[in-house]
């Protein structure tokens, strides 16, 4: 039996959607459909059934499941032991994370892969940090480096690489937000300042509760999909915005703005980590990752 057929079939199981399957597998919707279509007269049975509205398994394709998982696991591990009896783990991995996490974390995750386990595969996808958690969760990817959130969902396991702060910041060069920064002096009129905002996510909801807790009327200048661009704008002079510290200190714009604060203390920091499903971790090569990542747990801490 085909094993990329099986891979297909799994990926769609796991979505029960063709398009996102096929993204997963790095193929077109119409090359998956003709798959599986080939794989259920192989097998003889309908394994999904589906209309234009839905895809759901028939009780021949829940039981399929346990069949192929084992099929493919049993064959990664024979090439292992074929190709080196040393028990050499094979596999492939999905990472999503932010820009910023990438270089501050996931460099040295990789290193130590590198140095452990050479014939692990790395697919990485970058994006707003603020969807990571609900990447993994959705299937797109088995593992992301991402803000532990204040209530953490039941099928995630979270692995703790490091922590940051959070930090205001407002631009360098002069403008009208500056001059009215001068004149607050240590008392800053936050309702007289222009935000710039995630649009969604852990850092948006943190930042709407300490408004709400010092009776704070913000005026929302911009809302962004991303840190990074966040204190872009901020260093054009458009809006102040309060951002990680790590995406500060790791910014190539750093110098271009500053860190501003007054009598009230900026929210809360949080944890980093590596998030992944907990039914996925008897993976190999999922888990050869997972536990570097807890290897690395007190490692990479940046509280103060």
């Amino acid at each position: 039996m085909d094993h990329k057929r099986l891979h297909y079939f799994l990926a769609l199981a796991k979505t029960l959607h063709f398009a996102r399957a096929s993204e997963l597998c790095h193929i077109s919707a119409p090359t998956l459909s003709r798959n599986i279509k080939q794989l259920e007269d192989e097998v003889g049975v309908a394994l999904f059934s589906r209309d234009n509205r839905s895809v759901k398994l028939t009780a021949e394709g829940e039981s399929f499941i346990d069949y192929a998982t084992a099929t493919l696991a049993n064959w990664q591990r024979f090439r292992a032991n074929v190709q080196n009896p040393e028990q050499t783990i094979y596999g492939k991995v999905s990472i999503y994370c932010s820009v910023t996490a990438s270089y501050s974390f996931l460099h040295q995750l990789l290193e130590q892969l590198r140095l452990q386990h050479q014939h692990i595969e790395i697919k990485l996808n970058t994006g707003d940090p603020a969807v990571a958690i609900n990447r993994v969760l959705d299937g797109h990817e088995a593992m992301a480096i991402a803000a532990k959130p204040d209530k953490l969902p039941t099928q995630i396991a979270f692995a703790s690489i490091g922590y940051s702060s959070l930090v205001f910041i407002a631009p360098r060069i002069p403008s009208l937000l500056t001059e009215k920064l001068a004149q607050f002096g240590d008392k800053i009129d936050w309702s007289e300042l222009e935000f710039i905002v995630p649009e969604q996510g852990f850092t948006r909801q943190r930042l709407e509760l300490w408004w709400r807790k010092h009776s704070i009327n913000a005026k929302i200048y911009a809302q962004v999909a991303g840190h990074e661009a966040m204190v872009s704008m901020v260093s054009l002079g458009l809006g102040i915005a309060m951002v990680p510290k790590i995406v500060l200190d790791n910014s190539p714009l750093k110098d271009r703005v500053q860190v501003i604060s007054d009598q009230k203390e900026a929210p809360p920091g949080f944890e980093i980590g590596l998030a992944v499903l907990r039914k996925e971790l008897p993976d190999a090569a999922l888990n050869a990752l997972w536990e570097i990542a807890q290897s690395l747990k007190n490692l990479n801490s940046l509280a103060p």
